[in-house]
């Protein structure tokens, strides 16, 4: 496909545009087994630079582009990059210039949550693969309509919960399919951390060279903050997903791999989205401009219909203000069986049985690098990665909506799962989506 002048290509559309990539679907390369994978990356500072780093550290990657709207975040990235690839690499300031270039055939994503969606659906209907950061989005809808658009064009999805491919995760997996846990029933995860107060910044002018209209996207568009830029964008209800959506979607997944080990052994049905979610807490902590709770309980039943026999329940509790750990881990999961439980942290996990004696344990820490080296292996085999979209990825993702949303209407909510709606509630399906996309930024029709 041609290249259109800078002008045309950054007036343009995104329907437009996703219009025009959705007739070269077939024309993304796709690499072959015996190929180094072609990537560009969007993003190129927080978790974007750590993803610069494993990329292009590793020897099946070719790094051909880095895309930031934000010039001075681009030379770390950049030299970071080109140290490890022993070349140079394209830059960009703004990412549909990798979605346009068909060598590509993986996009990399490390932005803000509300710019997981649109080019996460842009890239699948261009014939590429996508690496995308957790949460898989901004809100359920989308999350729905990427998973729709990696379905529709066959595309390999890993969502960025590197804990997946780690081999403390596999390792504890494997010990719960022993069934030494017996039946589980309930499940929680926690994250205990301190996090910082953010203020109440006045409003002020963009870092020089910045796009901050295109930074904000689809968000509403409102005066330039600090808080409404890097770092503390994920408080806010614009772009972000609270600590919910930034950690407890981790811990959330870790507890949910592990419950349905234990559904493996015992023959019975895992569990996927809940039938009902209730949260409880609030912003009790900290005085500044955070619109997420700080506070956080959040219980998730997994009704069975069976009279209730295989049910099973999931709590997450959040406490963002606290410098101590809890079970010995600041952040992790535990499942709970009638003969034994596991609690699995960051760095290693251990189960015990009847009168506390260990039963296993492992180690293992949460680099990425196993997450993107089964990523690129996936990219050629078209197999599902550790962390598939559809099947892992947004589901965790939407435990972690689901709770933010139950928190915000304050009552106890039920769940369709098929649908992934509220069952008779129409304030809270409102908050599966925005209330409006701006334009150009409006989600693609898939």
């Amino acid at each position: 496909m041609p290249q259109p002048s800078r002008r045309t290509f950054l007036q343009s559309s995104t329907a437009a545009i996703a219009t025009t990539l959705a007739t070269t679907s077939t024309h993304g390369g796709t690499a072959q087994a015996s190929e180094r994978v072609r990537v560009g990356i969007m993003g190129a500072g927080g978790r974007a630079y750590s993803l610069i780093s494993t990329f292009s550290s590793n020897p099946n990657v070719e790094v051909v582009a880095i895309a930031d709207l934000d010039p001075s975040r681009i030379p770390k990235g950049l030299a970071t990059a080109e140290k490890n690839q022993g070349r140079s690499i394209r830059t960009e300031s703004d990412f549909r210039r990798l979605i346009d270039d068909d060598s590509i055939d993986a996009l990399v994503i490390g932005t803000p949550d509300h710019w997981h969606a649109i080019p996460t659906i842009l890239a699948c209907q261009a014939g590429k693969d996508v690496y995308v950061e957790k949460p898989d989005s901004h809100n359920i809808v989308e999350g729905m309509t990427m998973v729709a658009a990696m379905k529709k064009h066959n595309r390999i999805v890993q969502m960025g919960s590197q804990h997946r491919s780690t081999e403390r995760l596999q390792s504890a997996i494997e010990f719960v399919e022993t069934g030494a846990l017996g039946r589980c029933l309930v499940a929680k995860a926690w994250e205990s951390s301190k996090q910082g107060n953010i203020g109440f910044p006045p409003d002020g002018t963009p870092p020089a060279g910045v796009d901050y209209d295109m930074w904000m996207g689809s968000a509403p568009k409102r005066p330039f903050n600090r808080n409404r830029f890097h770092g503390t964008w994920r408080w806010l209800y614009d772009y972000g997903t609270g600590d919910l959506g930034n950690d407890g979607v981790h811990r959330l997944d870790m507890a949910v791999a592990l419950l349905n080990a234990a559904c493996r052994a015992q023959k019975e049905r895992p569990v996927g989205l809940p039938t009902s979610v209730s949260a409880h807490g609030g912003k009790w902590y900290f005085d500044d401009a955070q619109q997420f709770p700080d506070t956080m309980q959040v219980t998730y039943e997994f009704a069975d219909g069976d009279n209730g026999r295989n049910s099973k329940m999931l709590t997450y509790e959040m406490r963002v203000w606290v410098p101590y750990h809890y079970l010995g881990q600041s952040e992790g999961a535990m499942v709970f069986g009638d003969q034994g439980s596991i609690t699995i942290g960051n760095r290693s996990w251990v189960a015990h049985g009847r009168g506390g004696k260990v039963l296993a344990e492992g180690t293992g820490d949460s680099h990425e690098k196993p997450h993107v080296q089964n990523f690129i292996d996936c990219i050629k085999s078209r197999e599902k990665p550790y962390c598939d979209l559809e099947t892992v990825g947004h589901p965790a993702s939407v435990l972690c909506h689901a709770g933010n949303i139950a928190a915000r209407v304050g009552r106890t909510l039920q769940m369709d799962a098929t649908t992934e709606t509220f069952v008779n509630d129409d304030e809270a399906n409102a908050l599966r989506t925005r209330p409006e996309y701006r334009e150009p930024w409006t989600l693609p029709t898939v």
